[in-house]
């Protein structure tokens, strides 16, 4: 079954290290905002040149987070300047903030996946009535006899 989240609401996520990001909900026009934010930093492959390695998926990667972080952090909380004092959302603290490789990561999981469940959920069985095992068949024959305890020592 799919869940529809219905509120359109930012709400506040935990990427540790102190810091929290106000984020909007992951919807379809915030995706089509980011990918024609990151449309200059990611390379079109219809241009490439065929003879060229192969292209930079980490980098097109990258790319493409910060420019969904760009688009959905509304505010946060303990991100601060050199000097220790809060700084306010900008498209350049973003990028720095995304920069650091544990909060990277944290945006990655806790954001980016949380959204991309849908994609897990609709390649799932749903689950059987009686347990795991209830809508298999038999396989092994049953034990002769009951097998003794082993020896100690």
């Amino acid at each position: 079954m799919l869940r529809l989240n219905l509120t359109q609401e930012a709400q506040w996520l935990d990427l540790g290290h102190g810091v929290e990001i106000l984020a909007a909900p992951m919807t379809t026009a915030l995706m089509m905002a980011a990918r024609k934010e990151a449309q200059g930093l990611i390379p079109d492959p219809a241009g490439a040149d065929p003879s060229d390695a192969a292209p930079d998926t980490d980098g097109i990667a990258l790319a493409l987070a910060k420019a969904v972080a760009r688009v959905s952090i509304r505010d946060w909380k303990g991100v601060g300047d050199a000097n220790g004092f809060p700084v306010p959302v900008s498209a350049e603290g973003v990028d720095a903030l995304l920069d650091i490789w544990p909060i990277f990561e944290a945006f990655q999981t806790r954001y980016v996946a949380r959204a991309m469940i849908l994609e897990a959920e609709k390649n799932a069985s749903p689950p059987l009535p009686s347990g795991n095992s209830a809508g298999a068949a038999t396989t092994a024959k049953p034990a002769r006899k009951t097998a003794r305890t082993a020896r100690r020592g």
